[in-house]
């Protein structure tokens, strides 16, 4: 969720004609991946948290697209980006190893 918070901070920067805009779907992919990932987990099936947590991963590259491009048209400044899109990237790579780890190839074939 921190990554979400951070973003709240960045997006304060963007100038006011943004907000309906850049501002608000930037914010939206942000939210969407914790949100994502509690909800597949709250679920309670392995193959249900599997697609919520590849949802996440997709709010993710669509976060980090629209950084980049908020980054180029020059919302904020380049330094402000730094950070932000330097999670936006661990966190995509963390979900492509949680879902991984969530595929039927490494479900447990043992019944304890």
């Amino acid at each position: 969720m921190q990554l979400a918070k951070d973003v709240y901070k960045l997006t304060e920067q963007f100038p006011k004609k943004e907000e309906f805009r850049m501002t608000s779907q930037i914010v939206r992919a942000a939210v969407s991946i914790p949100a994502n990932i509690a909800e597949g987990n709250a679920r309670g099936t392995r193959r249900d948290y599997a697609n919520f947590v590849s949802i996440a991963r997709g709010s993710a590259a669509e976060l980090e697209t629209l950084l980049l491009l908020a980054k180029d048209i020059g919302l904020a400044s380049e330094e402000a980006f730094h950070t932000v899109l330097e999670q936006t990237g661990e966190i995509g790579r963390m979900l492509n190893g949680l879902r991984r780890s969530l595929s039927p190839s490494n479900a447990s074939t043992t019944n304890s």
